[in-house]
């Protein structure tokens, strides 16, 4: 009997220990939530190409396990959800715009989230001194990572 009762109760309490961990997971994006405006720039050859305004929406949905982006600016507009995948020890970026979407595999690192678009390219969400944030894109050129979009923001509230 004791050992029934042992049994239900790890099964009753595993998954709520796995609902914390995926939730601590995504506290560590929290820095994120807000509504922003900013700026949109793009680089080519290392120098601005084009600057536009931006506005972002970011909030927390389905009892803290996703993170709901809503970017729109005269260049994109991108609807993007992030989760923490426990089995997997991996969030995922997934977004979508007005020619598709696909899902990209993310991690949390020195406070940092970045995105793994491919070998050579990776997206950095990262929070500001004066309390806003930046996400900017890299791509890897002969061994070194340069910057082909940044995008910075403040808080609105």
């Amino acid at each position: 009997m004791r050992y029934l009762v042992l049994l239900l109760c790890l099964c009753f309490f595993k998954p709520l220990a796995a609902q914390s961990v995926k939730q601590e997971k995504m506290q560590n994006l929290s820095y994120l939530i807000g509504e922003w405006v900013g700026t949109s720039t793009t680089y080519k050859d290392g120098k601005v190409d084009q600057q536009v305004p931006a506005f972002e929406k970011i909030s927390y949905d389905l009892n803290q396990s996703i993170l709901v982006i809503e970017l729109n600016s005269a260049t994109l507009q991108l609807h993007t959800i992030i989760h923490y995948h426990e089995k997997d020890g991996t969030y995922y970026y997934y977004a979508f715009s007005q020619n598709g979407g696909g899902r990209l595999p993310a991690s949390f690192v020195d406070g940092h989230l970045v995105v793994q678009a491919s070998e050579t390219r990776r997206y950095i969400f990262e929070a500001t001194q004066d309390g806003g944030f930046r996400e900017y894109g890299e791509k890897l050129i002969d061994g070194q990572w340069v910057k082909y979009f940044e995008d910075v923001f403040a808080n609105t509230q």
